[in-house]
C-alpha cells in the first residue's frame, strides 16, 4: 500500500506542476453556424486551469507524505 501511495503521490505531483505551468492542452470545438445541413464549427485549444494543476499537485503531496509516514 505504501508504494501505491508514494507512486500515485509523485504521479499527482508532476502532473499538477505541468498542468499549473500552464503546458497541457486539449481540443474545445465550438459550432459558430449552423444553416439546414451544413455546419461551420471552429476549434480553439484551451489549456487546463492553474487551480486544478494547484490542488493536484497538493493533493500529490499529501499522498507522499502518507505513504512516507506509514509504516508497513
Amino acid at each position: 500500500m505504501r508504494g501505491i501511495l508514494i507512486a500515485i503521490g509523485l504521479l499527482l505531483l508532476i502532473g499538477g506542476a505541468v498542468a499549473f505551468f500552464g503546458v497541457i492542452e486539449y481540443p474545445h470545438e465550438q459550432h459558430v453556424v449552423q444553416i439546414g445541413g451544413l455546419t461551420a464549427s471552429v476549434t480553439h485549444e484551451k489549456t487546463v486551469p492553474q487551480w486544478i494543476g494547484g490542488v493536484a499537485a497538493l493533493v500529490g503531496i499529501g499522498l507522499l507524505v502518507a505513504g512516507a509516514a506509514s509504516r508497513r
